[in-house]
């Protein structure tokens, strides 16, 4: 295992195998939006008490689990590079960043969406929605890290030192219903027991939480290849792919 985990910490090879896989995940996570948003939007009952706009959960829940995942992913790959200096997780880190940061946006608004009916208000500063946009502010501050500094190398340590601080938000994001007296809905899926929603709604939100989850990796890999076909446009195995042949 760890051989085959060493092979694809090499760029060349993560490369061929992202190419390889951002499609049938994008294939996959298609179909799974397809019969999640089937089950939940036609399918599954009225909830007996937000009635019709209880749907829009089918967005926002998946929207706001990958908000924090994709927070996780950049810094645990800032991390790495800066313990062992791995340029792959250089190049996952500046990948994630945007995609974790247009989950965050997506979560934020379809939480105020939900909230304008069962609020009357479109915002509150509720610790769970407070918490969600400092997480947008960390992403956002991360990537202008990355467009301030020329060099790739400092803008990538600069970088993975402001997510690896910022992870200290994901924990707050995640327990603040329960630390703090919140609006905020507290877990119905993820807590001890049954979970408090009917199957009928259960099956539709968790083929849309795999199907956000496969869409995230496929546009991450997508990404990635990106970004290292930047970080080494002076290597031999980038100009044999783009078909320029040996540097001179």
């Amino acid at each position: 295992m760890f051989k085959t985990l060493h092979k694809y910490a090499s760029p060349m090879h993560f490369h061929a195998l992202a190419r390889r896989w951002s499609t049938p995940l994008l294939w996959l996570s298609a179909v799974l939006f397809a019969a999640g948003l089937a089950g939940g939007l036609v399918m599954a009952p009225a909830d007996y008490q937000q009635g019709e706009s209880f749907r829009i959960i089918y967005v926002h829940v998946p929207s706001a689990w990958l908000s924090m995942f994709a927070y996780m992913v950049m810094a645990g790959a800032g991390a790495v590079s800066l313990i062992w200096r791995v340029k792959l997780m250089d190049a996952l880190a500046r990948a994630a960043a945007p995609l974790g940061a247009s989950f965050t946006a997506l979560a934020l608004a379809t939480g105020s969406l939900w909230g304008k009916p069962m609020w009357g208000t479109w915002w509150v500063w509720d610790a769970r929605l407070t918490s969600e946009l400092l997480l947008l502010f960390l992403y956002l501050g991360y990537m202008a890290l990355q467009s301030a500094i020329d060099d790739r190398r400092a803008a990538a340590r600069a970088g993975a030192v402001l997510a690896v601080v910022g992870v200290v938000n994901i924990p707050i994001i995640h327990y603040s219903v329960e630390w703090w007296s919140t609006l905020h809905q507290p877990a119905t899926i993820t807590r001890l027991g049954a979970p408090a929603m009917a199957t009928s709604m259960l099956i539709p939100l968790l083929l849309m939480a795999l199907a956000f989850q496969l869409l995230f990796f496929a546009l991450l890999f997508i990404r990635a290849r990106s970004e290292l076909l930047e970080f080494e446009q002076r290597s031999l195995w980038v100009r044999e792919l783009l078909g320029q042949g040996s540097p001179r």
